[in-house]
């Protein structure tokens, strides 16, 4: 089982990302809490098909994927993961935003993909929880991130006044 970085703290990962979906898998993984790509679950959306499934389903959005796309299944979600196709992508960290503050989402945002040490402390000010880092990434040595600016000057997910406005 692979492990991740959920709420400052080192979990193992009871979910399955799958890239690509097809019926037989998912039979397959019927127990298994899922992360499946956001036109599957808008295929099923539309076609109002019912997924028989014992185990939770997450959906996973693509740094061009909006998430106004998601519309009224968001409140159906406990989780959404948000992929960094490169490192130099950093449309997933506006889409955290939008779905903490505009779309008023609460429940766990995960980084996938190209997700490295020198992000978490600003993917965490947009409002993820859960960061599942690239394999070459020691996960022990990414905790210190979290710890490294003590003060942010811009209003931000976790902290939504700006640091001049918190001084008195």
């Amino acid at each position: 089982m692979l492990r991740l970085i959920k709420n400052r703290q080192i979990v193992e990962d009871s979910w399955v990302l799958l890239k690509q979906v097809d019926s037989e898998k998912m039979q397959e993984l019927s127990a298994n809490d899922l992360i499946i790509p956001l036109q599957s679950w808008l295929q099923w959306q539309q076609e109002g098909q019912q997924m028989n499934r014992s185990g939770q389903t997450a959906v996973w959005l693509d740094s061009h994927e909006l998430p106004a796309l998601l519309g009224d299944s968001l409140r159906y979600l406990d989780m959404i993961a948000l992929n960094f196709p490169v490192f130099k992508d950093g449309r997933p960290f506006s889409s955290a935003r939008e779905l903490r503050q505009n779309l008023n989402f609460k429940g766990d945002i995960r980084a996938v993909g190209d997700v490295l040490r020198d992000q978490l402390f600003y993917m965490q000010r947009c409002g993820f929880t859960e960061f599942a880092m690239r394999e070459d990434q020691n996960l022990e040595h990414a905790l210190s991130a979290f710890e490294d600016f003590h003060e942010g000057y811009q209003s931000s997910v976790d902290r939504p006044l700006p640091l001049f406005r918190r001084r008195v």
